[in-house]
């Protein structure tokens, strides 16, 4: 499993906003892309908001990256300034996925 994680800032007074699109625009699509296990977001009181999303594999995270993400990121744009810091882990262990320790 590999976890992909995605930190920007957002626009003042966004979180609300942000919130909707998400659960109504960007999560469908992360749920049609093969591979999607899960998907956690985080708001900070600084306005820095971290997406981490879970894929089966390297290749299918890959491939939403390269297929979709631009998409996805586009939809947010609005509510965010900058370009974002995208990383990419393995995953060694999850008990929400049930994942032994490696």
């Amino acid at each position: 499993m590999f976890a992909r994680n995605v930190t920007f800032q957002m626009k003042a007074n966004q979180g609300h906003d942000f919130s909707s699109k998400f659960q109504k625009e960007v999560l469908p699509i992360l749920r049609a892309a093969p591979g999607f296990r899960d998907e956690l977001t985080l708001l900070s009181s600084s306005n820095e908001t971290v997406g981490i999303t879970l894929w089966d594999d390297r290749a299918q995270l890959d491939a939403y990256a390269k297929n979709l993400d631009a998409q996805v990121l586009k939809l947010l744009e609005p509510m965010t300034s900058g370009a974002p810091t995208v990383r990419t882990y393995e995953v060694s262990s999850s008990t929400a996925h049930k994942l032994p320790v490696a």
